[in-house]
């Protein structure tokens, strides 16, 4: 009866032990994504109009896989591996990259931060974002400032990185990227560098960050890949050699309505001499007008500091007017209009193919959205 009880003691704790470790070394892997399609109407396209079927316009179109196992003691490793690409040809995007949205894996420890590792969005992206006419709700891509002068956008996103995130104290949550240039002799050479922070708390939130590029677009193996950057194809912006942006903000919830304001400074030292400066004023606001219907308003004033020959100096008006209507709580439709009026250049739309003919560009967009 001794050995039978001391079997069935010892039995019970090996199943015990095995138990412990099981729940230390749990793992998962969510599969999620983003569908969003629509039309979209510009009045002026080098002086035609143009109707066009469009996708992604709230969101970019996308599917990913999320996963995490827990290490125990406050341990785990996650990764994340996100696609983009377009609803209306198939194609991927991010330059036919499978996994050009984020591609990284991460190590995190509950007391001491975050480390992660791959293609991943700067600290200006991270935080600056949160305030951005479209970050806000109820607003397209087309509302952003022009040309994504500050990369709020995501024109691009940076290779070869490496990111230490805090973990969030009294509502506070900092982080500092260093993305390695890849290329043997040439270490400051397409290398990126970004430090932000982000402050929560009640209805107040406040962030600060600021991004550098040395060098980008000079290869596809650094840090801001030449298929994937700024260029004359889509903007004014091409030949870089210095990328920096820096910028701040904050937004206050007031019951239903939301409003953020929003400053960022983009200086681009070019390669052929001279430079090009941006500076971003946006205020916007939201309103949750019942619980399945949003409305936003916003406001971009950006000046354009151009010295050489690739530009001139200019200046930007825009106001963007949208709303959201919630199907589910997956599923919704939107309806944006978004005018520009510029002195000194030709107005272009942020995410519009082409430049207006004149210094007036008008667009509207409607469309579905669908999260899964």
């Amino acid at each position: 009866m001794m050995h039978k009880q001391i079997f069935r003691t010892a039995m019970a704790l090996a199943a015990a032990g095995l138990a412990a470790q099981a729940a230390h070394a749990q793992s998962s892997v969510t599969l999620y994504g983003i569908v969003d399609a629509g039309f979209t109407f510009t009045n002026n396209q080098k002086g035609e109009k143009a109707y066009q079927a469009t996708q992604g316009n709230v969101q970019g179109s996308r599917w990913g896989l999320l996963g995490t196992e827990d290490l125990g003691g406050g341990n785990k490793v996650m990764f994340k591996l996100e696609n983009g690409f377009s609803l209306e040809t198939g194609a991927a995007g991010q330059g036919g990259r499978m996994f050009g949205r984020s591609a990284w894996v991460a190590l995190v420890n509950d007391k001491a931060g975050t480390i992660t590792l791959g293609r991943q969005y700067n600290s200006v992206q991270d935080y600056l974002s949160n305030l951005q006419i479209n970050g806000v709700g109820a607003m397209s891509q087309y509302g952003n400032a022009i040309y994504d002068n500050d990369d709020i956008n995501n024109t691009y996103r940076t290779n070869n990185a490496v990111k230490y995130t805090t973990p969030t104290y009294a509502g506070f949550t900092a982080n500092a990227m260093y993305a390695f240039s890849n290329t043997a002799g040439e270490f400051a050479n397409n290398r990126a560098w970004s430090v932000g922070a982000d402050y929560v708390n009640g209805p107040l939130r406040l962030d600060a960050a600021y991004s550098l590029v040395n060098q980008p677009a000079t290869s596809t193996a650094g840090a801001a890949p030449s298929d994937n950057y700024y260029s004359a194809s889509s903007s004014i912006i091409s030949g870089v050699k210095r990328n920096q942006v820096w910028g701040a903000g904050g937004a206050y919830v007031f019951g239903p309505a939301t409003v953020a304001l929003l400053y960022t400074n983009s200086q681009f030292q070019l390669l052929t001499g001279g430079s090009l400066r941006f500076a971003n004023y946006e205020a916007s606001l939201k309103y949750q007008l019942t619980p399945a219907a949003l409305l936003a308003l916003g406001y971009i004033y950006t000046t354009q500091n151009a010295s050489g020959t690739t530009a001139t100096n200019a200046h930007y008006n825009q106001v963007s007017v949208g709303g959201e209507y919630f199907l589910s709580k997956t599923t919704d439709l939107y309806l944006n209009g978004i005018y520009q009026r510029s002195s000194g250049s030709k107005a272009w739309v942020e995410g519009i193919s082409n430049p207006s003919s004149s210094n007036g560009q008008f667009v509207t967009v409607a469309g579905i959205r669908h999260k899964f």
